[in-house]
């Protein structure tokens, strides 16, 4: 059974999808952009929260860490719950979730309140991506996939773009408890998502399928684990787990490095952050549409080899020139920022319909266990050796290594209709 048709190559790549397919993916897109904003705001604001409750940096970093770490608990049972009731009742809960925990934090009369609810907003941000990620990627064409994939997991660099913005022009004013409440803003988007969105037709007949054939996959993490799926697994968890310490590395550490060992205040640290966000947005649609053409797999290796040459610039090995900084800084967005432009399009591609929200959630936030261990590594290095420049260009260059082997042990998956049929065969029923 399959609801694949043949693409129009006639017409325009943007007329070819229907106006249900257009609303799921702007769904998607509101709320990982929306995510970006109100995860990324707390990269901006870790040296002042630490002054303000006394505690060590190392303590702010840990936040940092334990959100992380919590994606994965909310990504395996989003992933769990999309693929046995659907996309967008677990996308809505997910954007509720974390857009209350921001405005929450804000009021934080402790160290300890700020933690808590921090890392609960780990929970729902893990949740997002799954439950969006499948109902955009399955929604949306074979034909232009990839460019769309660039674009919507470019689009967290918008939200991170957003909450610089607002950091550099408000922070003064707000202080860092009004950058978290205004992370409250993001719930709105439940009512469109309510309101218009529809599961996707694969989604759908593959579930009806189960049903009829009495092959309901109730526990889909242990599909992905069998010795059949086993080395897709495996290989998929490496590209993720290097792709998420390289972000957390550049991205994550990229203003506390500026504000520490530099002494750049607000404006200053904004400048570069948004810069280079602009040019990872630009860069993912860019390789959006190499990957329709080269493949997947080469729409990521190229910009991550080019974005290791990069990486001493930035982190002023031969100037501290800010002007420098600032260019080399948002050159990198160009190249490293892109490499994660692939991730819905990819992941959702290479897992079957009856296990693939669960699959892609599971693999891509494991990898923030590994990116959540930056932070305090990092940041224990960097006191041991006067900065963060050294441990950031190990640290960068060692994890776009591993980023490359693990996607050219990978299979390619460019142009591959996904479908409702069943893949997933159970041992016990096998013929």
């Amino acid at each position: 059974m399959s609801i694949a048709t043949s693409p129009d190559h006639a017409t325009s790549w943007w007329k070819e999808p229907t106006k249900d397919q257009w609303y799921a993916y702007v769904a998607a897109w509101l709320g990982w952009t929306l995510d970006a904003f109100d995860f990324t705001i707390f990269l901006l604001i870790m040296v002042p929260i630490a002054k303000e409750f006394g505690v060590p940096l190392v303590s702010v970093l840990a936040v940092f860490t334990v959100t992380l770490w919590l994606r994965l608990l909310g990504a395996t049972a989003s992933g769990w719950l999309a693929d046995r009731i659907g996309r967008k009742t677990p996308l809505m809960i997910s954007i509720l979730g974390y857009s209350l925990c921001n405005f929450l934090a804000g009021f934080s009369p402790s160290f300890t309140f700020l933690f808590v609810c921090r890392a609960a907003l780990g929970i729902f941000m893990g949740a997002e991506w799954p439950a969006g990620a499948a109902l955009a990627m399955e929604s949306w064409p074979a034909r232009s996939r990839g460019f769309m994939s660039g674009m919507l997991q470019g689009s967290w660099a918008l939200g991170f773009l957003l909450s610089s913005a607002i950091y550099g022009l408000l922070y003064n004013a707000w202080g860092w408890r009004g950058m978290l409440w205004i992370g409250i803003v993001p719930a709105l988007a439940v009512l469109y998502v309510r309101r218009f969105v529809k599961e996707p037709e694969v989604w759908r007949q593959n579930r009806e399928a189960q049903r009829k054939q009495n092959t309901e996959f109730r526990a889909p993490l242990l599909e992905i684990f069998r010795l059949r799926m086993l080395p897709n697994t495996l290989t998929t968890c490496l590209w993720m787990a290097s792709g998420f310490v390289t972000y957390y590395t550049v991205f994550g550490l990229f203003a506390t490095h500026l504000q520490k060992d530099l002494g750049f205040g607000p404006g200053a640290v904004a400048l570069p952050i948004a810069l280079a966000n602009v040019t990872t947005f630009l860069s993912s649609c860019f390789f959006g549409a190499v990957a329709d053409k080269l493949g997947r797999r080469w729409a990521m290796i190229i910009p991550a080899a080019i974005g290791i040459v990069i990486t001493p610039f930035y982190l002023g090995f031969f100037t501290t020139s800010y002007p420098i900084l600032v260019t080399a800084f948002a050159i990198q967005g160009l190249f490293v920022g892109a490499i994660y432009g692939q991730n819905p399009s990819y992941l959702n591609e290479r897992f079957p319909t009856e296990v693939r929200a669960t699959a892609a959630g599971f693999c891509y936030h494991q990898g923030a266990i590994w990116g959540g261990l930056c932070g305090p590594l990092l940041g224990a290095w960097a006191a041991t050796v006067g900065g963060f420049a050294v441990p950031m260009l190990i640290t960068t260059s060692a994890a776009l290594v591993v980023f490359i082997l693990a996607l050219l042990a990978g299979p390619e998956t460019k142009g591959k209709v996904l479908t409702p049929d069943l893949e997933v065969i159970k041992p016990e029923i096998a013929v």
